[in-house]
């Protein structure tokens, strides 16, 4: 069954992702060749106290709301019961490191 996608066009997105961390995802996305039906997707993996931050590319599921970053040419993929719990993260990158990080603002 095809189902129409909703994208939520609004200027503040819940999270932060720096220009380091939005270099990376396009680079990625041109790299990787990843299709137009896929998108970037920030959410978490466990529950409670062990739960830990994602980032990975994928397609619109049930429960998702799609948010485009206006100028940057990315469409975001967030899970609805994970959005409280993302309001305030900043997505970076770090070129001798981690890579990707996730900083939680106080």
């Amino acid at each position: 069954m095809n189902r129409p996608i909703f994208m939520k066009k609004i200027k503040i997105i819940p999270i932060n992702i720096t220009n380091n961390a939005i270099k990376q995802v396009n680079k990625a996305l041109t790299i990787k060749g990843i299709p137009e039906n896929y998108f970037l997707r920030i959410g978490l993996r466990g529950g409670a106290c062990s739960a830990t931050y994602f980032i990975g590319f994928d397609k619109m599921e049930d429960l998702d709301d799609l948010y485009e970053i206006e100028n940057l040419n990315i469409k975001l993929l967030i899970k609805r019961p994970h959005l409280m719990y993302l309001i305030g993260i900043e997505l970076d990158f770090e070129e001798e490191g981690n890579g990707y990080t996730f900083n939680k603002k106080s």
